[in-house]
């Protein structure tokens, strides 16, 4: 259930409000837009009478919430949500409402020469944040699982290099605690319905790249949200990275159409990877402008300087050159809708 406050109300009646509402055992969850006070009820509303609230006098309107999300959906939050992340360098990144995040890095951490280049020439092409897999999930026992725990000492030490956020993903509950120093945990598609693990990041205050499963809806991927955003936890990226459908050319098929259908029913913001989307290095430019065309909030693109050697994923991994290029296309594509790419002009006009 969402009720909308009539404008001018003060904070200190809309809290009287929400405390009365609250001894009925509903979670009363509060947000701010640029002009009115929405408050949205989590739990059991089914005792809560329409005709009462809006007789009361700080309420505009009542609204019940058909969608099994809550806390992830629009009606609670009618304003983007925008993820912020102060880098090293003393700079702040942005991804969402009018910021376009670009994440950039190898698909996994091999060595500290490759990780360090990498990152400083993604950095220098324009890129927000650094990538790099440390624990992978495999399909085979037999393939390259990452670096592990060396591997995280490397990313974090590119970190210090140049001053970029990493992003890195988190494979079971127990990896919480050397994860200190990472800016934004990845939750790959294999565990976007670890339903333990979700719970556990709900109590965690790091941003979550959130990444749909190759299996999943999209209701689903936000039902994975809801699970962390019931914890508290509300910094939250979601991820298009494919679907799995009949098509065989490309590793999965990109759903762009996710885009404007999750900007429609959530405040969240939306990135894409069409690295993992296609399995082809040839495919990534043109759908990685596709995506920032479809109203995305941001990429994240596996960058490598030898592919032809990279210890995984080589195949869907563009060249340092080829990413700086890229960049200054994608910059012009953010530009025509009013959207920011560098990080030059953080504050809009």
């Amino acid at each position: 259930m969402i009720i909308a406050i009539k404008p001018g109300a003060s904070a200190a009646s809309v809290a009287r409000f929400s405390a009365m509402i609250e001894k009925q055992g509903i979670k009363v969850h509060r947000s701010e837009g640029a002009s009115q006070v929405v408050l949205g009820l989590v739990g059991d509303t089914t005792g809560i009478q329409e005709k009462s609230l809006l007789a009361h006098h700080l309420v505009e309107k009542v609204i019940r919430v058909q969608e099994p999300y809550k806390r992830a959906n629009r009606l609670f939050h009618p304003d983007d949500t925008r993820i912020a992340i102060c880098g090293l360098d003393g700079e702040t990144r942005h991804i969402g409402a009018g910021y376009v995040g670009i994440i950039a890095g190898p698909c996994s951490v091999e060595t500290r020469e490759q990780i360090i280049s990498v990152a400083q020439s993604v950095k220098a092409a324009g890129a927000g944040f650094l990538r790099g897999g440390v624990f992978k999930p495999r399909t085979s026992p037999y393939s390259f699982q990452g670096l592990g725990c060396g591997g995280l000492d490397l990313l974090i030490e590119a970190k210090n290099v140049t001053g970029l956020p990493i992003v890195t993903e988190l494979m079971a509950i127990h990896q919480l605690e050397i994860f200190d120093a990472v800016d934004i945990i990845q939750v790959g598609a294999r565990n976007m319905q670890n339903f333990t693990l979700l719970k556990e990041l709900g109590s965690c205050r790091k941003p979550i790249l959130l990444k749909r499963g190759y299996a999943a809806t999209i209701t689903e991927l936000l039902m994975a949200a809801e699970y962390i955003m019931a914890g508290g936890n509300d910094r939250i990226i979601l991820c298009e990275r494919g679907i799995r459908t009949f098509e065989s050319y490309t590793r999965n098929t990109l759903d762009l159409s996710a885009i404007p259908i999750l900007k429609k029913h959530s405040h969240l913001p939306v990135i894409v990877d069409p690295s993992h989307g296609t399995g082809l290095s040839w495919m990534v430019p043109a759908m990685a402008k596709a995506a920032i065309a479809a109203g995305a909030d941001g990429l994240i693109l596996e960058v490598h300087p030898n592919p032809e050697e990279a210890l995984c994923d080589g195949e869907q991994s563009i060249r340092p050159d080829a990413f700086e290029r890229l960049m200054k296309t994608l910059q012009a594509y953010a530009a025509l809708e009013g959207r920011l790419l560098k990080e030059e002009a953080h504050e809009r006009p």
